[in-house]
């Protein structure tokens, strides 16, 4: 790595090795790589935790063209989600899990976006014009499957582009949380199409301000934290 001052989101060592084993080896033709890929990814890490564009990431770290480059490239490649698959799976082992969950929390959240956004929509019930985002965590709150959509289209709709890929990417998961907004016909159709259960779960009629749902506060803290 060069020598330049450390940030509170580089990789540690550990972390890093981890990352390692899974990148794509180099490319027999074509350019060399020039920049540390490890560095790279602390390119992307401290632009995903400052909330900077492209253009204002330090100097002392790779370019900003190569950085946006690279984390293209491994997005589209599957690489981002292979990471998260390791890491979710190393976790519920050492906390006692089985590798593979059998039940998890389904949530949606509506985000304002800027003009040049590519898909855009308007949610009446937040009046929130922009994107909405659906996920799907385990009993701990690690992400499952996320799913990016117009913030228009119904909760209810948006779930279905999540729930449909648990029987071939999630096997052993059998029940499936969430709250009111995606009760009534969608509970059947998870049990017809998907041959799982949706549970909804609902708040107290008689609870006045915050209240913590059990299994529902899983999912919505794992909201608060994603950019």
């Amino acid at each position: 790595m060069t020598s330049r001052k450390g940030y509170t989101t580089d990789l540690t060592d550990m972390e890093w090795q981890i990352i390692e084993a899974l990148l794509p080896g180099p490319k027999r033709l074509g350019r060399k790589i020039e920049y540390c890929r490890r560095e790279i990814f602390n390119a992307i890490f401290y632009l995903n935790r400052n909330g900077c564009t492209w253009r204002d990431l330090p100097g002392d770290l790779p370019p900003y063209g190569i950085v946006s480059h690279y984390y293209h490239t491994w997005r589209r490649c599957g690489l981002w989600q292979a990471i998260n698959e390791t890491l979710r799976t190393q976790l519920r082992l050492s906390e006692g899990h089985h590798a593979q969950p059998s039940a998890a929390c389904l949530d949606s959240q509506s985000v304002k976006t800027t003009e040049i956004a590519s898909e855009r929509g308007y949610d009446a019930g937040k009046k929130v014009k922009g994107r909405k985002r659906h996920i799907l965590v385990d009993t701990l709150g690690l992400l499952l499957i996320v799913v990016v959509h117009a913030a228009s289209i119904q909760d209810r709709d948006g779930a279905k582009l999540v729930l449909e890929q648990i029987p071939e990417r999630f096997p052993r998961l059998a029940h499936i949380w969430a709250d009111g907004g995606y009760a009534g016909q969608l509970v059947s159709w998870v049990k017809e199409c998907c041959q799982r259960v949706l549970e909804i779960v609902k708040r107290s009629d008689k609870q006045k301000g915050f209240e913590v749902l059990p299994h529902r506060w899983v999912v919505e803290n794992t909201q608060s934290q994603c950019p």
